[in-house]
């Protein structure tokens, strides 16, 4: 077993999470928290997360609630939530900051599903790219004669095998989120 086979892994298996992050931040017409993870807050001059100047709570099932720590920084979180791009008006109402999820409609779910797609194919080319650099490396290792012809192509094989396994797994996580979104 050539060692850096587990690198390869390790780096595909972070492909597989970047893209589990990214879906749990598309909105699926349910409150998440996760949906705010990207939003930065001016505060005291740093850019801030959320989830670390409040605490955020599901209310109803299309209500987030966040209560911050600091009264002071609520005008500054609604201000980022409205400018953030994910189309939701929170209210203020002076203790904590409501933001209400509407409704999606049947367009836009299908928008989301064309992005959840492309994500996904763009998951599986890093994949492919990880599977590229593999190989080329145990090419390198073959003509720098550290590894016989048949330990190359059978560490090849291997990575072929990892590389189908995670397009398998991205395809099965695509599709997950397509049915939520999907789901009315």
């Amino acid at each position: 077993m050539i060692p850096e086979i587990k690198a390869y892994e390790e780096k595909m298996t972070k492909t597989i999470n970047v893209l589990t992050n990214e879906y749990a931040s598309i909105r699926a017409g349910r409150a998440n928290p996760a949906i705010l993870d990207r939003i930065m807050v001016d505060y005291y001059g740093t850019p801030t997360r959320i989830n670390q100047l409040a605490s955020i709570s599901v209310s109803e099932a299309r209500i987030l609630v966040i209560q911050p720590y600091d009264k002071s920084v609520l005008k500054a979180i609604e201000k980022a939530i409205q400018a953030s791009d994910l189309g939701i008006n929170p209210s203020n109402d002076g203790a904590v900051v409501r933001v209400p999820f509407p409704q999606l409609t049947e367009e836009r779910r299908k928008e989301l599903c064309k992005s959840i797609r492309k994500q996904g194919e763009d998951a599986k080319v890093a994949i492919r790219s990880i599977r590229r650099d593999a190989n080329d490396k145990l090419k390198a290792m073959k003509k720098n004669s550290e590894i016989t012809e048949d330990d190359q192509k059978a560490a090849e094989q291997k990575v072929q095998k990892m590389t189908d396994r995670f397009c398998e797994e991205i395809d099965k996580i695509s599709a997950n989120k397509e049915k939520e979104i999907m789901e009315v």
